[in-house]
């Protein structure tokens, strides 16, 4: 016997025209070379050329006159090279100069998917048995480069979601600041992260200084690499120093931005492919301070990094490393509360079976137990979480997904102990949502995802994603599923 669910018929579909503006850039040569037939214009051609750019442009974008100065700051290198002196050029020089290393990207024209959703911060203006809340999506444009994005949304009485028409003028953060780092604190990071006993490391030592950034580790990394006969574990050494530095920064957003506005693009290095799968939580502390975390998966072309994502009111960000032995695969989920004085994270460091990890520091997870592995026929292949786990008075419900014959990805959920969520209290035998005919065609088939659910007027509130391709969501009453669960006991002692 299977819980009833209801699909609700809204589809948040990948839309080509939400555009952001980004820097484009080949080499310094070409750079150079372009810089010079641009200047070599008359400036009647300078002008009417920046007329029409604006013409075609200016209403796509918020601030197109900062983009274009911005950009052009970032070609100070290549100016210099050229033996250039910036004061000396026309503003209207600079931006268009700045308009020739922009293109448009389209964020979302390949995909709208994995959706996670939390309560917003805001509750005002509100009625009965509503409530507003912030859905998180994974966007995918091209070369399939991924990002963050955000939908506001009400959840009335009868849980219908009502979104918020989306703003057309997307934003980047509007202010990136590396990280400032202290050396006793980075080094002591760095001894919990790595081997410590290699040539490496008693180079970097003595070369940081009491405060240094980012590029003065880049600097003082590429000294050591010259100074010393590299072996093995020095190399690994300084790739994981680099790692950690390059994963520790801050973003603001403008404040007259629409949440829906706000893009969280791809800016360090370990994610210069993209940034995939938020699961969001609202986070409550002993003193009941409220913090939204998400965990994310970075990709570098290569490799993947879990990290961390702080704010509390979706403007400001922080982004942290998460490290640690059982920091090496996607899909961790934090629970939104401490357990027992500790952190917990839900984790699949084996990509098969499900694991819980405790912590005293959020962003340093060092030993995890397994809590879950596949049990019936529709999870055989793997078992994963499908976003931070729900408190109830029944226990901690947790959102699976499953994978079956043919890559089949289904929606499963299980039922863990509160006060000792190593112990799993209950397990659907049948799939919670299997796609349908509708749902199964896509750009990834057969798949149904989620990244995150929610607890609203005794029901289950569920975005998950088609396929890979479009979102959409669904509801199931709380009382039913949790006497499913109870019904279907497996516990297991830890």
């Amino acid at each position: 016997m299977s819980v009833h669910i209801i699909r609700k018929d809204i589809s948040f579909q990948p839309d080509s025209s939400r555009v952001i503006a980004r820097f484009l850039y080949s080499s310094d040569e070409r750079s150079k070379h372009l810089i010079a037939l641009i200047l070599n214009l008359s400036e009647k051609e300078q002008q009417q050329e920046l007329s029409n750019v604006f013409r075609k442009y200016a209403k796509r974008h918020r601030n197109i006159i900062k983009i274009f100065e911005k950009h052009f700051q970032r070609l100070s290198t290549v100016v210099d090279a050229m033996g250039i002196d910036p004061h000396n050029l026309a503003t209207n020089q600079k931006l268009l100069i700045g308009s020739y290393f922009t293109m448009e990207y389209s964020i979302e024209a390949a995909a709208f998917f994995n959706p996670s959703i939390v309560e917003d911060p805001d509750q005002s203006r509100i009625g009965p048995g509503e409530k507003r809340v912030i859905l998180s999506f994974r966007a995918t444009g091209e070369g399939h480069i991924s990002s963050i994005v955000f939908r506001s949304a009400i959840i009335d009485q009868d849980n219908l979601i009502m979104v918020e028409p989306p703003g057309r003028m997307l934003n980047a953060p509007e202010h990136v600041r590396n990280h400032v780092y202290r050396k006793k604190t980075f080094l002591a990071k760095l001894g919990e992260m790595q081997n410590i006993e290699n040539a490496a490391y008693p180079v970097i030592a003595q070369k940081l200084t009491e405060t240094f950034t980012y590029e003065e580790l880049k600097r003082y990394v590429e000294e050591t690499k010259k100074q010393i006969e590299l072996d093995p574990l020095s190399v690994v050494f300084l790739r994981e120093t680099m790692w950690l530095a390059s994963s520790h920064y801050e973003m603001d957003f403008s404040l007259d931005t629409d949440i829906s506005e706000r893009v969280i693009f791809p800016i360090a290095d370990t994610e210069k492919k993209g940034i995939e799968d938020a699961r969001f939580v609202k986070f409550t502390n002993e003193d009941n301070d409220q913090t939204y975390y998400a965990t994310y998966t970075a990709y570098d072309g290569s490799s993947i990094l879990p990290k961390l994502l702080v704010t509390s009111d979706f403007y400001h960000f922080k982004v942290l490393p998460i490290h640690g032995d059982i920091a090496q695969n996607k899909g961790m989920a934090l629970f939104p509360r401490k357990i027992n004085g500790k952190y917990a994270m839900l984790c699949r460091i084996d990509g098969v079976n499900n694991y819980i990890s405790f912590s005293d520091n959020i962003n340093i997870w060092r030993e995890a137990t397994m809590i879950q592995s596949p049990k019936y026929p529709w999870e055989f292949v793997q078992i994963g979480n499908c976003g931070s786990p729900l408190e109830t008075e029944a226990g901690w419900l947790v959102l699976t997904h499953g994978v079956g014959p043919m890559r089949e990805y289904v929606l499963g959920a299980s039922l863990f102990d509160l006060d000792n969520p190593q112990k799993e209290i209950g397990r659907l035998v049948q799939p919670l949502l299997v796609p349908n005919r509708k749902e199964r065609e896509g750009y990834v088939p057969n798949v149904v995802y989620s990244c995150g659910a929610l607890i609203h007027n005794e029901s289950l509130i569920i975005p998950y994603a088609v396929s890979d391709y479009a979102s959409t969501y669904a509801t199931v009453d709380l009382k039913e599923l949790l006497a499913m669960l109870a019904e279907n006991a497996t516990v297991s002692a830890a």
